[in-house]
């Protein structure tokens, strides 16, 4: 790190954190003119930008994104997400607390199966409807949906990018996921119910006469094109089995996405202009400047002489080396996005899981994906599901700040983390 292109990206990224935390200018512009101060400076160029698997623009993420974000807004036109949360509300009696932990679950289990931006593209309507119908501030119903799509993508090898990029390096099996991660995945996410009960109390009020209103409509009066919601929901079938099977077809979640994207706007009679239109463009745009601003930490060797500094630190205890990494990488991946940071974190793991004899039961791999997973939830930029919640929310009129999100992200991070510590710690040491 002597040479001065490293420092000069570590003055560009901490200054973009630091107007994206202030709010003083919308975090759209802070990610692109950090980007573009990137390349200026020489940090990365345009072949890593655009090009590398490594330090440039995860594409895969991107078009992923833009597929499901298209796939949601035809099944938005058909009134599917009317339909869902009025069934919700009328589920749990119209009871603030009973709704929120209705939709955590559901979240949780369903980024247990998908991954969790595609979870919280299809939840985030219907919780929006749901705070609608029952006046309540929709803000707390969707910091905990994130907060449990990240918990829940925990669980298995396909539920968080970077549980990928493990199994891919580690050699781990969709079953050594359930088996290690899912029953700590599962507690968690009731800590977070208890959690969310306690900080967001101030939320759930209960107004008698809305209940009521909610309780006397019929819900399948919602649907207003069953033709089209039909053929929207047998795509969506078609893509979830297609992210499930990818172990056997091997075709990337975007080409999947993009795919059902592609066959829903031909096959039906939705304008492709209106489909197009409920894209989160401003998102997406914050993600590119995003990945290349990290890109030129990667490529000056500042994200590296981190991770080695952090390899040096653990040298060759092993549970001290699982705590630090699992610690390490929720503090860092609260900062970074977890994605090129397990991408970067991966090889040293590997190296030291080999100095190490090579444990059999992986537990520096899971210290890595619990530390990364989880700690996504400690800032509103730590994992991708936050920053599309974020605009989701801003779309709707509904903004959520830097600071109201991360006030909340770092309690449950913290808790679960510290739990995260104390399960490693119990299962593969003072048990094994």
């Amino acid at each position: 790190m002597n040479d001065w292109h490293s420092w000069a990206a570590i003055v560009v990224f901490v200054g973009a954190y630091a107007l994206i935390i202030s709010e003083k200018i919308h975090r759209v512009a802070v990610a692109l003119g950090g980007a573009g101060l990137m390349l200026a400076i020489g940090a990365t160029d345009d072949v890593s930008a655009f090009y590398s698997e490594d330090s440039g623009i995860d594409w895969n993420v991107i078009f992923l994104l833009m597929g499901m974000m298209m796939i949601v807004g035809v099944l938005k036109k058909t009134g599917m997400f009317e339909y869902l949360a009025i069934w919700a509300v009328k589920r749990a009696r119209a009871k603030p607390f009973r709704v929120m932990a209705m939709l955590v679950v559901i979240t949780a289990l369903a980024s247990a199966l998908l991954d969790n931006v595609t979870t919280v593209l299809l939840v985030a309507p219907v919780t929006l409807l749901v705070c609608e119908r029952l006046a309540l501030p929709a803000a707390p119903f969707l910091i905990a949906e994130v907060m449990a799509s990240n918990i829940g993508g925990t669980a298995t090898l396909v539920g968080d990018p970077p549980n990928i990029i493990i199994a891919s390096r580690a050699g781990l099996t969709f079953n050594d996921f359930i088996v290690h991660l899912a029953p700590l995945a599962m507690f968690l996410v009731v800590v977070l119910l208890v959690l969310c009960r306690v900080m967001f109390r101030k939320s759930f009020v209960y107004d008698e006469d809305r209940a009521a209103e909610i309780m006397a409509l019929e819900e399948r009066e919602a649907i207003k094109d069953p033709r089209l919601m039909v053929q929207g929901l047998v795509v969506l079938t078609l893509v979830v089995a297609g992210f499930v099977l990818h172990p056997v077809l091997h075709y990337e979640p975007s080409i999947v996405a993009l795919l059902g994207a592609g066959l829903l706007v031909a096959a039906t009679a939705v304008e492709t202009h209106e489909v197009l239109a409920e894209v989160e463009w401003p998102t997406l745009a914050f993600f590119a400047g995003l990945f290349i601003m990290i890109g030129g930490l990667i490529d000056t060797g500042v994200v590296g002489e981190i991770s080695h500094w952090l390899a040096d630190l653990i040298g060759g205890n092993e549970l001290g080396g699982s705590l630090t990494l699992l610690g390490g990488s929720a503090v860092l991946s609260g900062i970074v996005d977890n994605i090129p940071y397990v991408a970067t974190m991966a090889p040293i793991t590997s190296d030291l899981v080999r100095d190490m004899g090579g444990s059999s039961d992986h537990v520096m791999w899971w210290a890595l994906a619990l530390g990364a997973d989880l700690g996504g939830n400690a800032t509103a930029i730590g994992a991708s599901a936050n920053v599309v919640v974020l605009g989701i929310a801003e779309r709707n009129r509904q903004p959520i700040s830097f600071w109201q999100f991360t006030k909340y992200g770092l309690v449950v991070t913290a808790v679960t983390v510290a739990l995260s510590l104390a399960y490693v710690w119990l299962r593969y040491f003072a048990f094994s």
